[in-house]
């Protein structure tokens, strides 16, 4: 509803332009081609490539956002409608047209190849055999966090090197993962051009309803903080059933680990959850890890592969295992840290955070 307000903002009084994209050099004839209204994801044209070529004529809303779609092709060429011709040479994925599109297909040029060196680093990575994959790990994972900060860095920079025209509509989409949702507000409160962009203002609707689910789901998991746990069943490993309470509340203090084999950041995590367990454990810690897998086998392979001595419980239902709905819990990994008497005192104890908070306990 809110795609088609904009919409209907920029072209019910009669704002309209003509749009005349065509393009050359086009691989495969007879492919079919489309140009879609990013505000509404609609196509409102459509063409077949013959002679290599392909030309779509017609109106659309002034300055609306639109891109030319391709079948088989995952890139697709992000164009403003200006009322100026835009003429596309799919050799070399380039476009010109209007002074504001012919710089609009520079800065798409620029960061398809900065995604591309990217996406290379780590397609090298996953062609690895596997040995050689868990042996570089850690390695591969600082050298990543390094290379999508770079590359988060750089995306910025181009959007604000374009504060006085439209084009930064085009990348805003990305920028909450890459920089942040305080970038993003940052930028549209700029009060820049693109900030009222229908599709600008649609984005930020979007990240705002997003934002507020978030904390909603943050302060549900914040509410079981003070309170006493919540008991349930599941089986070890050796298929026998047990209750949470087995556990905990029985004079020790206990971290409830949810986690999964099949979860990257759960394996990085895990280190740091051994250590603790190997400095505290004979002080009277405990763990319990539930698992949100699905399979036996690739639980308990990971259960000794990561060398993970504790106790270990799973119902085997992935996202609807128990402790899903019982804890509020809707990302892994996640914690509780329980105390002797079964109160939860806090969650999502990661990375240096566990080892502080143990360290304030007298065991």
């Amino acid at each position: 509803m809110l795609a088609v307000a904009a919409a209907c903002a920029l072209s019910c009084n009669g704002d309209e332009a003509k749009y005349d994209v065509s393009a050359k050099n086009a691989p495969v004839d007879g492919t079919k081609v489309y140009l879609v209204d990013r505000l509404t994801d609609a196509p409102i044209d459509s063409a077949v490539i013959a002679n290599g070529s392909f030309t779509m004529k017609g109106k659309a809303a002034k300055d609306a956002l639109l891109s030319v779609q391709i079948d088989g092709w995952e890139w697709r060429f992000p164009l403003f409608n200006d009322g100026k011709p835009v003429q596309i040479n799919l050799a070399d994925s380039t476009f010109t047209g209007s002074a504001l599109n012919t710089k609009l297909s520079e800065c798409d040029k620029r960061d398809g190849a900065a995604y591309a060196e990217f996406n290379r680093f780590i397609q090298a990575y996953l062609a690895l055999p596997k040995d050689e994959q868990e042996a570089r790990e850690a390695e591969f994972i600082t050298d990543y966090q390094a290379r999508i900060e770079a590359y988060g860095d750089a995306y910025v920079s181009m959007i604000e090197e374009n504060m006085d025209n439209l084009i930064p509509v085009v990348f805003l989409s990305n920028v909450p993962a890459l920089a942040g949702k305080e970038k993003f507000d940052e930028l549209m409160d700029s009060g820049a051009p693109f900030t009222q962009h229908p599709y600008a203002i649609s984005l930020k609707r979007q990240f705002d309803e997003a934002s507020a689910q978030e904390d909603e789901a943050e302060a549900a998991k914040t509410a079981f903080i003070g309170k006493k746990f919540v008991d349930l069943e599941e089986a070890g490993p050796d298929g026998k059933l047990h209750k949470l309470s087995e556990y905990v509340g029985q004079g020790k203090w206990v971290l409830v680990d949810f986690w999964a084999s099949w979860c990257g950041p759960c394996k990085a995590e895990m280190p740091n959850v051994v250590a603790a367990y190997k400095k505290y454990h004979d002080k009277g810690f405990e763990i319990v890890g539930i698992s949100f897998d699905k399979e036996k086998e690739p639980w308990v392979k990971a259960i000794t592969d990561w060398e993970m001595p504790w106790i270990h419980l799973s119902d085997l239902k992935y996202w609807n295992n128990a402790a899903a709905e019982a804890y509020s819990v809707n990302a892994i990994p996640d914690n509780l840290l329980i105390d002797p008497n079964g109160i939860i005192v806090a969650r999502g104890l990661r990375g240096s955070k566990l080892e502080d908070r143990l360290a304030e306990i007298t065991f």
